[in-house]
């Protein structure tokens, strides 16, 4: 493939039971690699991502391994079809999944590594003391603004924790002070102020507890120099190192998501398609809110496997 390929990897939210099914039925490496996923936790994650329940799909420490491991599948199945990422992204708990592409760190690694990530976000906030929310048309400053706001108002932790396209910013930190935030950002103009189904507020300061967590873990694994470049949610910037992939993975955990960045660092490192590797297409979907001009595919089962590896055939005969 002569274009200079960038493969994303969503985050967690893209979950949904059955997911990678398909990919395992019609693949052995991506049946492989929920196997693989099974061994390197000792229970049969597979089957609750193929299976449910929903709700125990929906703890963050399972919910964690289990995008990973689908992320992974799809991007094996890629690998097999020839299709080779030159750089990569991942949204969130997706940076994980880049780099396991990159081979910065092996599967079986990261799958314990984000279940611990997921059982140390999930016990940092207690539950119904936190909350997130989306916040729709308003510029990022003046979302930054009415969580500094909000902070001060209310004493209690506000931040913005994804900064996803122009015109989306999700917010994160104590339920009462986001509550004072999605008021202060209508005021401002947002058009709406969505409040998330999330179980903990990720990407702010009171996932400290977690960061150090996830510190821990991966002072204990083995990481090497990432083969290609990988965008690092906290920085906006690129990473080619194991120390610079180390230090980015655990200030992620308390760090904000600069997902404009991420995407801007990868068009100015030359990159020219956008392949989602993983379930859903929410990536997809903010690409072409950072940039509509922006050419994105994405590959969860065989059939958008076959649509993106015709789309590549195409574009290849038209050079």
């Amino acid at each position: 493939m002569s274009k200079k390929i960038a493969f994303l990897f969503p985050g967690q939210g893209s979950q949904a039971v059955g997911m990678g099914r398909a990919l395992a039925q019609s693949f052995p490496v991506a049946a492989d690699t929920f196997a693989e996923a099974d061994e390197a936790l000792g229970f049969p994650l597979s089957k609750l991502i193929f299976e449910g329940p929903e709700e125990d799909l929906r703890l963050t420490e399972n919910t964690q391994p289990a995008i990973l491991t689908v992320s992974v599948a799809a991007w094996r199945v890629l690998a097999l079809h020839g299709v080779e990422p030159a750089l990569a992204a991942g949204h969130s708990l997706g940076e994980w999944s880049a780099h396991v592409a990159a081979g910065t760190l092996s599967f079986a690694d990261a799958a314990r590594a984000v279940k611990a990530r997921g059982r140390a976000m999930q016990l940092a906030v207690p539950a119904g003391q936190g909350a997130m929310a989306a916040v729709l048309s308003l510029d990022p400053a003046q979302v930054a603004e009415a969580c500094r706001e909000a902070a001060l108002e209310t004493g209690l932790t506000v931040t913005a924790a994804n900064l996803n396209s122009p015109g989306q910013t999700v917010i994160s930190g104590a339920l009462a002070a986001v509550e004072k935030a999605c008021l202060l950002v209508k005021a401002k103009g947002a058009r709406r102020a969505v409040m998330l189904p999330v179980s903990a507020p990720f990407h702010c300061a009171l996932m400290q507890p977690a960061q150090e967590e996830v510190a821990r873990v991966l002072g204990t694994l083995a990481l090497t120099d990432p083969r290609i470049p990988v965008a690092a949610n906290v920085t906006g910037s690129l990473v080619t190192t194991a120390a610079a992939t180390r230090d980015a993975l655990i200030r992620q955990v308390t760090g904000a998501v600069r997902w404009v960045d991420c995407v801007q660092a990868l068009v100015a490192a030359g990159a020219e398609l956008f392949v989602e590797a993983g379930p859903g297409k929410v990536l997809c979907g903010l690409l072409r809110q950072i940039d509509p001009a922006l050419k994105t595919l994405n590959v969860e089962d065989p059939a958008s496997l076959e649509t993106t590896l015709a789309a590549l055939a195409a574009m290849e005969s038209a050079g």
